[in-house]
């Protein structure tokens, strides 16, 4: 394929700067907008930048968004319809498929129209209603936020014991706390068993053959513990269109296809003996996982992405087997503390051991005279990926490549992975989810 030219739009915070810097090193014309002022800088010395994305569509054979948020309102989807509507070719949501991501009651009542299979969940926008509910009802359940305070990540609970005294406390302390942020939550009763995400790809019409399935990480520490981020590390494969997908996602092509959705979208689940029982929608990008897909896509990642906004069938080689990305993150991620980044990351560099840069993926970074360093202020520089036959051979080489990264002060989770080698995939085997 030609070289194309790509826009690439952060309407917030910067988030698509690795999939910019790939469609630019395949040797496209690449542009890249960034709305939010604390992370302008983020990108510098990868990838072309532009001040105004809007003069940049005419230029544009592909518009690209990276996420559902226009600074801390739900937007893009709009955004990304009225340009449809005016002939640009775009990857990105509509309003109704953003708001499967903003509003979660919405979401399962989609999900339950098509005859998808849910988890008892209720919506509240009044904590003494939801404390009620629990206490008349005892189970565990999740506590998930609704509105712009899902993207504070800790504030989801995953409640352990089985009368649900501890949702009780945890609603009784947001609702000090928080309580003027919140403006509504999910309770979604609690349910054992393995949890997998489903990612297919969108092309306005119908899913590609290809399906991706992914294993989010979390939590901050190895083991599940500590305090939830937006993720640690993913681990995937590739495979067709199984149960698990016909049971889910297969489900809404067509009223995917009504909306005109182009892009990635994910639903995750937890599968178990009895059944598959969706959580949530990713009605975008997920983060880090895109640059895991990247990784693992081996044909031309910009010519998959054009197609996709045409409404073609891209012809797309995936790798076989399996991947891993681990996210590198500096202090004091997951929080905000300004003074403690300024004194440990802020502008430090990253300093790599060996020439290769092979599985080697930006977040927020940026490259001041040939030198890598950390950029913006979240503390999340670079995802380090590796793939292999099996599992363990993928672990293998993604952590064999963070063994020559030079960063004062970093830290990971080095079980990226392991609950696959553990257990997990034998269990989807034995409960027949991973046929053809």
């Amino acid at each position: 394929m030609d070289a194309k030219r790509f826009l690439f739009v952060s309407a917030d915070a910067a988030l698509i700067t690795d999939l910019a810097w790939q469609v630019h090193r395949e040797g496209h014309d690449v542009k890249y907008y960034v709305e939010a002022e604390s992370d302008r800088e983020i990108g510098d010395g990868f990838v072309p930048k532009t001040d105004d994305w809007r003069a940049e569509v005419e230029w544009a054979d592909v518009v690209v968004f990276d996420d559902i948020w226009v600074g801390s309102d739900v937007g893009t989807g709009e955004l990304a319809q009225e340009l449809r509507e005016d002939g640009t070719a775009v990857v990105g949501g509509t309003p109704n498929t953003d708001r499967l991501e903003e509003d979660r009651g919405y979401a399962m009542e989609v999900l339950e129209a098509h005859g998808v299979n849910t988890v008892d969940h209720h919506v509240f926008t009044d904590f003494d209603a939801g404390i009620r509910h629990v206490q008349a009802h005892p189970v565990p359940y999740v506590i998930k936020p609704l509105g712009e305070v899902q993207n504070v990540k800790r504030l989801l609970y995953v409640g352990s014991e089985d009368d649900g005294s501890d949702v009780v406390d945890v609603l009784r302390a947001y609702k000090k706390a928080w309580g003027h942020r919140m403006k509504g939550f999910q309770l979604q009763r609690k349910v054992e068993g393995v949890e997998i995400a489903i990612c297919g790809f969108f092309n306005g019409n119908a899913f590609i053959e290809q399906v991706n399935f992914n294993f989010e990480h979390k939590k901050l520490f190895p083991g599940n513990i500590g305090p939830s981020t937006g993720e640690m590390g993913t681990s995937m494969f590739w495979a067709g269109q199984n149960e698990l997908f016909n049971e889910t996602l297969g489900k809404i092509e067509g009223w995917l296809a009504e909306e005109g959705y182009v892009g990635s979208i994910d639903i995750n689940c937890i599968v178990n003996e009895n059944g598959i029982y969706p959580l949530e929608f990713t009605p975008r990008f997920g983060y880090p996982t895109i640059a895991l897909q990247e990784e693992s896509i081996e044909s031309s990642t910009g010519e998959f992405f054009h197609d996709l906004a045409h409404g073609n069938e891209p012809e797309v080689a995936v790798h076989n087997g399996y991947q891993i990305g681990v996210r590198i993150v500096l202090p004091p991620f997951p929080f905000d503390d300004e003074k403690t980044y300024d004194e440990n990351s802020r502008n430090a560099a990253v300093v790599f051991e060996t020439e290769s840069r092979e599985g080697i993926h930006l977040e927020d970074a940026k490259r001041v005279d040939g030198q890598w360093r950390v950029a913006g202020d979240n503390g999340m520089p670079i995802v380090v990926t590796g793939k292999g036959e099996t599992m363990q051979a993928a672990r293998e080489q993604a952590y064999d490549r963070i063994g020559g990264i030079v960063m004062p002060n970093m830290y990971y989770r080095d079980d990226i992975g392991e609950r696959w080698i553990d257990g997990e995939g034998d269990r989807l085997l034995a409960w027949g989810y991973l046929g053809p």
